[in-house]
């Protein structure tokens, strides 16, 4: 089969370790970049057509483009690719408010040819695929309720990238940029979740975005799960304990390029009948982040026409962006000083 013609919008980090993946599928090649930061020219040394303005390379003859830009960016340039006719890949969030991914639909629903996937990767960690696996064997029984903690030690490094830090261009902070892949990983679990209750803050690092949100959230069947997702944990942590009727499961470290979070585990608890209350102990261990392969190749049978997407699709990116929001409605105070609206409405 002929490779598709990918084109990758914001080369940055993030855009360079799409490529890597692109690269690498056999049913993909990467013909063109853009970037604001990089110089139009006819081609680098490898033969990619480099733009500086996203609309050029949209005029490409590409078959798909991967979107890694600022968040303010992100709905505008994918709905930009689908009436283009292109598929599109964009990275989390779907863009600053519920809103944005709302008006992304509206064109998605008009162009029902184009594969739109959005990049929550975390569901594609092999630690996550085997808890996975675990629940619906049923062998620990029935989900209870999960807590979790996922953050790191600041906002933004602002040598880096200042546009993170401004309410205007992120729509949010340490939630909607870190905490939404929690919130993800939760609904793939448990389902949907109405009623929350929660406290935002941003009393630490001072911007007009927070940096701490502590949340408690229940669903129909009574579920509830918590969240903190900080900014000021001074290291790098990802904790996911989901507890069953017959025994839980323990999510600890996230393998990443930085490795920053630590080493990846998943340690499985089944109760046991020992009069010292002792439970039966296992854990597995993850040496490979292998969700940037699986993601990309699941993209990749997607736009061939071998499958169907199955995680990340647009449904999936406005339910946990509403999830978010309704984090930020639910604390009034914060609700009134940033004139938060009710995502449900």
């Amino acid at each position: 089969m002929k490779k598709k013609r990918i084109g990758i919008v914001g080369y940055g980090v993030v855009g360079k370790r799409r490529r890597q993946f692109i690269d690498a599928h056999p049913l993909l090649e990467t013909v063109a970049i853009s970037d604001v930061r990089l110089k139009s020219q006819e081609a680098d040394s490898d033969g990619i057509r480099i733009f500086s303005n996203y609309l050029d390379l949209l005029n490409e003859d590409l078959d798909a483009v991967f979107i890694s830009v600022p968040n303010y960016y992100a709905s505008e340039i994918t709905i930009a690719g689908i009436k283009k006719g292109l598929h599109v890949f964009c990275e989390k969030p779907p863009g600053r408010t519920v809103e944005d991914i709302k008006a992304v639909i509206a064109v998605e629903k008009k162009n029902p040819k184009i594969v739109l996937k959005y990049g929550f990767n975390h569901r594609y960690h092999d630690s996550v695929i085997e808890a996975l696996k675990i629940i619906q064997s049923g062998v620990l029984g029935e989900v209870i309720n999960i807590d979790s903690v996922y953050g790191k030690s600041k906002i933004v490094d602002k040598k880096v990238a200042t546009w993170r830090s401004s309410r205007e261009k992120a729509g949010g902070g340490i939630l909607l940029d870190q905490g939404i892949h929690m919130l993800d990983l939760i609904r793939f679990f448990c389902g949907e979740f109405e009623e929350v209750k929660s406290f935002i803050t941003n009393d630490f690092w001072k911007h007009d975005i927070e940096d701490n949100a502590f949340a408690i959230m229940k669903n129909k069947r009574g579920l509830v799960a918590s969240l903190h997702s900080s900014a000021t944990l001074w290291e790098h942590l990802f904790s996911l304990n989901i507890y069953l009727t017959k025994g839980f499961l323990k999510l600890s470290g996230l393998l990443t390029s930085t490795r920053s979070y630590g080493e990846e585990t998943l340690v499985i608890g089944k109760r046991s009948n020992s009069p010292d209350g002792k439970m039966t102990l296992k854990t597995l261990r993850f040496h490979e982040d292998n969700s940037w392969k699986y993601e990309i190749d699941e993209f990749a049978r997607a736009i061939t026409g071998k499958q169907k997407i199955t995680f990340g699709i647009s449904m999936d990116a406005l339910e946990t962006m509403k999830l978010v929001y309704r984090m930020y409605y639910a604390d009034a105070e914060w609700r009134k000083k940033y004139r938060i609206k009710n995502p449900d409405k």
